[in-house]
């Protein structure tokens, strides 16, 4: 065993693992672990299946081992149940947290809390604002940060001497990973807990422990400093066995390049210029498994010793089917609408089996299947499209999605992905199957796809908060039940049901086609409502519902998001934006929040626009005792037990205001924006809570002051309520003057 970590002192080790065996069945999964963690944070890294779950659940009693010994501060693990290891002082956060979707994040805290112990439940909510903010959300509507968050504090109230984490950033967004680092170096700064680090993250290992074991085929290979790991990519290819790119010349016979393979120019997004010239020969050495028949060497690049001297080393091309065509240009709404292909994408390295399955369901009812393989191992694929001829649609080119680092080659492969399904043609749906990473790297590239084309995903993550997956599209999310790994009684039937959704949607958008090109179809017309300005809506659509193929979107953060992505994908001719509130969430810290790309569908798309300020005098809220504590002296509403709204101030409105403008002079197309004078929501009118004609004017003055008149840019002030007769009159005449339409007789009678 290499460079084993020396035994220094028994009762100075926070961990000691000794020639530890674990066997499943036959299988031999841990061969000889061993391990010392003296304080602070040890790293263990390695591929899929190298046997770092297993050695977690053995540390905590959930597994037998055969031999060997666990020493948790000089006492004996082995043999012990598992509430009593954890009784000891060792806490357990496992891969997927597993938290109770129903339990709220205090009764979480309530029910692990062992009282008396350093860690309080006030402490954790001192240490993690966000789960303070979050108390009364069941676990299902976490994000995936703030459920690790949670699941970590779980571990924490029973006062641990040594915490075990087990792939804590799997399947979370990089922002989120920084945000879970931070938490890591932050315990291990403030209190003397020791933690064991299972990460497939490179630079999240790394960045936290000083020391990294290397773990292959059920061994540590090797344990080295961080700092060297890190700064050596050659040296994480080799040892932990990523797939690694030659440009050398080699020696393959049985292949010839057929067609060159797209390189994305960085700067215009567009495919390089010397495609002419054929890319040299790209080799994966792929390393075999514990479980394969034949294993490498330990350690060494090398074949083993008994291989016959007439087979080399495992050299494959990853991939053997012809390249795709080059670039195409992005799709319109209308091709890609018309089209009858069903996409089948996923990881088929480790979900083949599940995705094959679909794609024959889909196939023995009579449509055309073309399966998509996402995965970032380097293995062969059997997919019609291989990983290779998607990877170089990342502006980095195929180096940026085959990288040494697990997470950072998912998140490169999903913007390839993303860029990837942006230029294909005839698509008439898209499905997948998945666990969290799965989902994360399929859904971007779906939410690229107009609003209308049908995408199923399956996924063991449906069943809980799935807005960070779906966004503003309209993604057909589908609870997989049983995880996707295998076929079983379950998964078939789940599978079926949602290649059998895929079909009857493609199938029935492509009967429904033929009707609608026989009915002249209305233009479509974006509105932005909330309860507080329903009148006003009303009063419009009433009028102009003859007209337009009327739209209504709640203004309530993701409602926004899907009007302009209706915009963006061409399927509106005009906007009505009246209600703008969700920009008081981003800015305040609220619930419905905008993104900052707010207006950018009209600033990109030009189409004739008429907008207001409806609702800009709230904030909104979940439950009261989730409002942050800065607010605590401020106006409120409590709309329902759920919802609580906040009337924004004079300063705040100042800022909105200024940052509307900005953004309205950023619109090209013509533009019409009314600003009603007598207030802005149904809570702001005389008499009402919220009324506050300073912090109204304030708003008032801000936008008035930044927004750069122009031909086709104008600001019309309205003396009235947003919700008045004569506001929704004056709307309607500002869209007509932008955006003619022939009257009927009913509209020409307003």
């Amino acid at each position: 065993m290499a460079n084993r970590t020396p035994v220094r002192n028994a009762s100075s080790a926070v961990l000691q693992v000794r020639d530890l065996h674990v066997y499943y069945g036959q299988s031999h999964a841990l061969q000889g672990v061993d391990l010392t963690l003296e304080a602070g944070v040890h790293a263990v890294v390695g591929r899929n299946g190298m046997g770092k779950t297993t050695l977690c659940n053995t540390i905590m009693g959930l597994q037998p081992a055969r031999r060997g010994s666990i020493r948790f501060l000089g006492e004996e693990l082995i043999g012990q149940p598992p509430y009593k290891i954890a009784s000891k002082g060792i806490g357990y956060t496992p891969q997927g947290r597993r938290l109770w979707p129903s339990l709220t994040v205090d009764e979480h805290l309530r029910l692990s809390d062992t009282g008396g112990g350093a860690w309080t439940i006030e402490r954790i909510y001192d240490t993690f604002p966000r789960l303070a903010e979050r108390q009364r959300n069941g676990g299902a509507q976490l994000s995936g940060g703030e459920q690790q968050m949670l699941a970590i504090s779980r571990a924490l109230l029973q006062d641990p001497r040594l915490l075990v984490l087990d792939e804590p950033t799997e399947g979370l967004a990089p922002v989120i990973v920084d945000q879970v680092e931070e938490l890591l170096v932050r315990l291990t700064e403030e209190s003397d807990v020791a933690i064991l680090l299972i990460e497939q993250n490179i630079s999240v290992a790394t960045s936290i422990a000083k020391d990294v074991a290397i773990m292959v085929n059920g061994k540590i290979s090797r344990v080295m400093p961080a700092a060297q790991l890190a700064n050596d990519r050659a040296l994480q290819e080799r040892l932990l066995g990523v797939g690694r790119h030659s440009h050398e010349d080699v020696d393959l016979p049985a292949w010839e390049p057929t067609a060159e393979v797209p390189q994305i120019d960085p700067e215009t997004q567009e495919p390089a210029e010397d495609l002419a010239k054929p890319p040299s020969p790209s080799l994966v050495y792929v390393p075999p498994t514990r479980w394969s028949a034949a294993r490498w060497s330990e350690g060494s690049e090398a074949a083993p010793a008994d291989m016959p001297a007439s087979k080399p080393p495992e050299r494959v091309r990853p991939f053997d089917t012809k390249p795709e065509p080059l670039f195409k240009e992005p799709l319109t709404p209308l091709e890609s609408l018309v089209g009858n292909d069903v996409y089948v994408v996923g990881t088929f390295d480790t979900k083949g089996a599940e995705l094959s399955y679909i794609r024959d369901c889909i196939a023995a009812q009579g449509l055309r299947v073309r399966t998509v393989d996402l995965s970032t191992s380097g293995k062969p694929s059997s997919a019609d499209v291989p990983p290779h001829l998607v990877a170089p649609y990342h502006k980095g080119g195929s180096s940026a999605v085959f990288d040494s680092d697990r997470g950072t080659a998912v998140r490169a492969m999903a913007d390839a992905f993303e860029n990837w399904i942006a230029r294909q043609r005839g698509i008439g749906g898209i499905i997948s199957a998945a666990g969290s990473g799965g989902t994360a790297l399929a859904t971007p590239a779906m939410r690229r796809l107009p609003i209308g084309l049908p995408k199923v995903m399956i996924s063991t993550v449906a069943s809980g908060e799935v807005g960070q997956y779906v966004g503003p599209s309209d993604i057909m999310m589908m609870y997989s039940v049983t995880d996707v790994q295998g076929l079983n009684k379950i998964s078939r039937q789940v599978l079926a049901n949602g290649a059998n959704a895929m079909v009857g949607m493609v199938k029935r958008a492509a009967a429904d086609k033929i009707t609608r090109d026989k009915i002249p179809a209305k233009p479509g017309l974006g509105l932005t409502m909330f309860g507080v300005t329903t009148t006003a809506i009303q009063q419009v659509t009433a009028q102009l519902d003859d007209l337009y193929d009327c739209q209504v979107f709640h203004a309530t953060g993701v409602g926004g998001r899907s009007m302009e992505k209706l915009a963006d994908s061409g399927l509106l001719s005009a906007v009505m934006d009246l209600t703008t509130t969700e920009i008081c969430d981003m800015m305040c810290g609220g619930v419905f929040a905008a993104t900052e790309d707010r207006f950018g569908a009209i600033i990109r798309t030009r189409i004739p626009y008429v907008g207001s300020l409806g609702a800009m005098d709230m904030v909104n809220f979940g439950a009261r005792n989730t409002v942050p504590e800065k607010y605590k002296d401020r106006v409120f509403v409590e709309h329902n037990p759920q919802v609580t709204l906040m009337r924004t101030t004079a300063s705040e409105n100042a800022k909105m205001g200024d940052w509307i403008a900005s953004r309205l002079n950023e619109m090209t197309g013509p533009v019409r924006f009314l600003i009603p004078e007598g207030g802005v929501s149904a809570l702001d009118a005389p008499g009402k809570a919220f009324h506050d004609p300073a912090a109204d004017k304030a708003l008032f003055d801000a936008l008035t002051a930044r927004f750069q008149e122009g031909g086709n840019r104008r600001l019309i002030r309205v003396s009235h309520h947003i919700n008045d007769p004569a506001f929704a009159r004056a709307a309607i005449e500002a869209l007509e003057e932008i955006n003619p339409m022939k009257r009927n007789t009913r509209y020409a009678a307003v």
